[in-house]
């Protein structure tokens, strides 16, 4: 009896130990894991609930076993007892009954507390599938609200369209896709919301304000911000004050101002691109309906609109300064976007755009289009006031169903030549949404950091994504300028569709922790200055792809250019005039050019090579640009495409044999 009482014990003890307790914590801690997504389906549904009574059987047989022994136990240690036995063996029974006691009172505690557990488990476990089948069904009813929804969307909209009164070039129908101002109306952000958390490592602060009444919520680089108020006191540097307000003068050479009207073409977005979910956006076949007649070596060089700020930034004294109108620069680039959503044409290889606009803006700006897979564009400005720029931009995109995320990889390179203070930094994401239901609205989000590399002066800008259920301002945008030591200067605030500011910061100090423990920075500024302020848009910019002045000027027909630029493509000229049936034609026999121009390229491959993978096709392509070519960039140790020279002095000879031949 003894022999069997121990292995008995033996197997319950292990039972109880790698069985049944393991078991049970192992899958508690997995439950704890899919609790914050909830199961996929009804079948997953029922699959968790078993595997949680399984393991509540297993706990209550463990339970039951442990009753079992344990009188058992209680029942032998009685005989003994009874027993004639010498007193010194007496005395061990005596200390073996003490401990057999206090193991009888821990295991009845312990029954009693899995008994409590098990009743508890059973009534929750109740409580929570009932929880979860709420939860199921109100997901299906509302898919299929959603569902209704845009059936009765599309019913509106066709209703709208036969109504009296409807123009005949309508600018913001749903399915041309007009802007959702959330200024003005509300915002449709559905369940595919993104929020975006500040970095842990950001540097919170809080900027005091004492001259007005508005309370502003301000946000600086990789950091939540709290409540700005404002101090009087000296005025910021003359060069930073009045820095947007520059006169934009007349022109020698006078540029068209409008573009054809843009025809009304219904086309359902979702009906071309419900197949294509998680494809590379650049990959799918798109006819011109969803594009603008613009290229996007043309969209690269409208960063270029506000380039008076770098201009102003020139003559500024102090780095910092200048951080702060370079920082208002690279936020410049994106209020081009706001109405933009439509897509620009993908480059053929080859491709390239010339602005040389010397006489009224004062620069010179080429882009060439240097790889089609990954598309890959290259591009180098300079202005004769004293600064130039380049970047080699990457479009990396994905389709997710409804929300379209565009994330432009390289970073952008900005050197004054008198200061040598050279300047990186990179492109924020952009996140076209309501691509099934609702108004197409574009958003930018991220975080962006500035370095000059000379000085090591930072700026942290974040773009604070839009939600419905945000108390942020729509397009935020906020910003810290901080020295090589880490001290901040400049504090930025405004948005990217609208203006920038900045205020000089006199005095900082730490604040007490929040509720969450965390210590943000107390900032004292000066009053606020205006860096820059977008232009408006020219009139019956609605009808013309909400296009600036700028830009109805990019594809004017120019003479002297390379027979490779965006100007001369016929399937984009097509577009521009109205003629999208014959665009689409023309487009589709220049992609089919291209393709056959990689085919004999690629015919070119070293014997016993395969070039089935993309990467050996890359590899063995054999283009080469005709302008730039690829280095190894100092600043960020990355390889990247830099302008070689030669393509202005080929315009002065008009020689250009070397261009091939990509229309």
């Amino acid at each position: 009896m003894k022999g069997r009482g121990c292995w008995e014990t033996a197997s319950v003890r292990s039972f109880c130990s790698s069985g049944c307790l393991n078991k049970f914590k192992k899958d508690d801690s997995g439950d704890d894991e899919e609790s914050s997504t909830s199961p996929a389906d009804k079948s997953e549904l029922q699959h968790t609930l078993k595997n949680l009574s399984l393991k509540l059987d297993d706990l209550s047989t463990c339970n039951d076993l442990i009753a079992k022994h344990g009188a058992a136990l209680q029942r032998s240690l009685n005989e003994l007892d009874s027993l004639k036995i010498p007193s010194e063996s007496g005395e061990k029974l005596k200390v073996v009954n003490e401990r057999a006691t206090l193991f009888r009172i821990t295991s009845n505690a312990m029954i009693n507390a899995c008994r409590d557990f098990l009743e508890l488990a059973e009534i929750h476990s109740r409580k929570w599938q009932r929880a979860l089948q709420y939860e199921q069904e109100q997901r299906v009813h509302l898919e299929e609200t959603i569902e209704q929804l845009a059936k009765q969307h599309n019913s509106l909209e066709r209703a709208f369209r036969s109504g009296p009164g409807w123009p005949a070039n309508p600018s913001k129908s749903f399915s041309e896709g007009s802007f959702l101002t959330p200024k003005g109306e509300d915002s449709e952000e559905d369940e595919d919301t993104e929020y975006f958390d500040a970095m842990e490592d950001s540097t919170s602060f809080i900027t005091v304000i004492t001259e007005t009444n508005e309370d502003r919520k301000d946000e600086g680089g990789n950091s939540t911000c709290g409540t700005v108020d404002w101090t009087t006191a000296d005025n910021v540097s003359e060069v930073l004050d009045g820095a947007s307000l520059v006169p934009r003068g007349s022109y020698k050479v006078k540029r068209r101002a409008r573009i054809p009207d843009k025809p009304n073409y219904s086309l359902n977005l979702w009906s071309i691109m419900k197949n294509c979910i998680g494809r590379e956006l650049s990959r799918i076949p798109m006819p011109v309906n969803f594009n603008e007649p613009l290229s996007m070596l043309q969209r690269l060089t409208e960063d270029l609109e506000y380039h008076h700020l770098l201009d102003k930034a020139v003559h500024c004294s102090s780095s910092v300064e200048q951080m702060c109108l370079v920082a208002a620069f690279s936020v410049s680039s994106y209020s081009t976007t706001v109405h933009r959503i439509a897509k620009p044409f993908n480059p053929m290889l080859g491709e390239t755009f010339e602005l040389d606009r010397l006489e009224d803006m004062g620069l010179r700006s080429l882009c060439e289009q240097v790889s089609h897979h990954p598309p890959s564009a290259a591009h180098y400005a300079f202005s004769k006031h004293g600064w130039s720029l380049w970047q080699e931009i990457t479009i990396a995109s994905k389709f997710r169903g409804k929300y379209i995320s565009i994330m432009p990889l390289g970073a952008i390179h900005l050197e004054f030549q008198a200061s040598g203070n050279h300047y990186v930094w990179r492109k924020s994401t952009s996140t076209v949404h309501n691509i099934i239901v609702g108004k197409l609205w574009i958003d930018q989000s991220g975080d962006i950091e500035i370095v000059n590399h000379k000085t090591n002066d930072r700026c942290q800008v974040k773009f604070v994504p839009y939600s419905y259920f945000s108390k942020e301002a729509a397009r935020k945008v906020t910003g810290v300028v901080s020295d090589s030591q880490g001290k901040a200067h400049y504090v930025l605030s405004g948005s990217w569709d609208e203006q920038m500011e900045c205020s000089k910061i006199v005095q900082s100090s730490p604040s007490s922790p929040s509720s969450d423990g965390k210590q943000k920075t107390v900032y004292q500024t000066l009053p606020a200055k205006l860096l820059w302020r977008k232009y408006p848009l020219p009139e019956n910019a609605e009808n013309m792809y909400y296009f600036s002045e700028l830009a109805l000027t990019l594809n004017e027909p120019e003479s002297g250019v390379a027979p490779t630029d965006s100007r001369l493509r016929p399937d984009q000229r097509l577009m521009e005039e109205g003629r999208w049936d014959q665009a689409n034609t023309e487009k589709q026999r220049l992609e089919e050019k291209q393709r056959l121009s990689r085919r004999r390229r690629l015919e070119i491959c070293a014997p016993g090579r395969s070039c089935g993978t993309e990467e050996a096709e890359k590899e063995s392509d054999g283009y080469v640009p005709l302008w730039f070519e690829k280095r190894l960039d100092p600043l960020t140790r990355e390889t990247a495409y830099v302008y070689k020279g030669g393509y202005w002095e080929s315009k002065e000879k008009q020689d250009w044999h070397m261009c091939p031949n990509i229309f």
